[in-house]
């Protein structure tokens, strides 16, 4: 049985104080005069010739007047929420109506709070997520993949396009690693929250004893840039190699021998693509990758940095544990930076992210 939506005077109070506080951040006046400066920019003569910049404009213009039109609709149902009170003070089924506007509203408060989280110059554009085989064996493989599949089937419940780049088969099962592209509104800001060690705890299939096991599997996570200007690369520095693709990825995966596989010597890194027809296509794609990678890194030690000369110490490596998922002897998810947990671990492997994301990005902000 549901529990009854809160509609209390004091619910609707602190539903105000939100709207209030983020009202500071969406700022209407402000995003409303943005989007009439783009508005005229379109308008302009030649403006389509320069396609690239032509899809920027148009994609700011599109997040600009979406978030001005959730803003000020939210904020008029705000403000319908105290008369809808008022009737239902003698009327059972107002009091329904109210309980259903209530938690609309709280939903899409949620929503738009999300969204002022994101303050890094990438959080708004693609990411680029990397799921890799920790320590643990075949054990290790497997949950790599059931990672990759939990992360793909929470991007795309979200609405993001997810497109499989590369995928490394396991020798027995499962994988090595894998890398997707997840494309949507403040996809990066978002996957941030995954990135580092996801640890599994559970009886192995493939232990003949029926053991318990413990296995690992990292995430980097990297924003996808456009402009190729951000970061330089001396192609000195680089051994580029082909191959045929195979393994994991079925359908998605191209099975020639376009493969690519680049490496970028000073700093190691290594970055493949294989899912697209061609050698040429497959090497662009690749080049994106290691810019984006290399960016991350150049952030990462920035931040650091930052937390150095504050005195302070900043766990953003790719060995940190962030989260536990225990499925033996009894089932839990625990992320261990907010001490959130889930006791239904197959729902969140089946990709329910949403309450642990939030809960990071809000930490993380404060």
């Amino acid at each position: 049985m549901a529990v009854p939506e809160d509609t209390s005077p004091q619910r609707l109070a602190q539903i105000r104080a939100q709207l209030d506080l983020l009202a500071e951040h969406v700022d209407a006046d402000t995003l409303s005069g943005r989007i009439a400066e783009l508005d005229e920019e379109m308008q302009a003569e030649g403006f389509w010739n320069d396609t690239d910049r032509a899809a920027k404009v148009s994609a700011e213009r599109t997040r600009a007047a979406r978030k001005l039109e959730a803003f000020r609709v939210l904020e008029a149902d705000v403000d319908d929420l105290e008369g809808l009170a008022e009737l239902s003070e003698e009327d059972e089924e107002m009091q329904a109506e109210l309980g259903q506007q209530v938690a609309s509203v709280q939903d899409r408060l949620d929503a738009l709070e999300e969204e002022r989280l994101f303050s890094g110059p990438y959080d708004n554009g693609d990411a680029l997520v990397t799921v890799n085989a920790g320590a643990g064996g075949t054990d290790a493989q497997d949950w790599a993949e059931m990672v990759l599949r939990m992360l793909m089937r929470w991007a795309e419940g979200r609405g993001f396009k997810v497109e499989l780049l590369e995928a490394s088969a396991g020798e027995e099962a499962g994988i090595k690693s894998a890398t997707f592209r997840a494309s949507g509104e403040n996809a990066y800001g978002l996957f941030n929250a995954e990135q580092g060690v996801h640890r599994l705890v559970r009886i192995s299939p493939f232990d003949a004893q029926n053991r318990r096991q413990t296995a690992f599997a990292g995430v980097e996570v990297a924003p996808v840039i456009e402009d190729t200007g951000d970061v330089e690369i001396d192609s000195d520095d680089l051994q580029i190699d082909t191959y045929r693709a195979s393994g994991a990825g079925g359908q998605h995966v191209n099975k020639t021998d376009s493969a690519v596989r680049i490496t970028h010597r000073p700093s190691g890194i290594v970055v493949q693509c294989q899912n697209e027809r061609s050698q040429s296509a497959n090497k662009d794609t690749a080049m994106k990758m290691l810019r984006a990678k290399l960016l991350e890194r150049q952030e990462r030690e920035r931040q650091e940095l930052i937390a150095k000369e504050k005195g302070e110490t900043l766990d953003v490596n790719f060995g940190s544990q962030i989260r536990s998922y225990v499925l033996h002897p009894y089932t839990m998810v625990k992320d261990h930076r907010t001490d959130r947990e889930m006791g239904d671990a197959q729902r969140v492997l089946d990709g329910d992210l949403d309450g642990f994301v939030r809960a990071y990005l809000l930490k993380a902000a404060a």
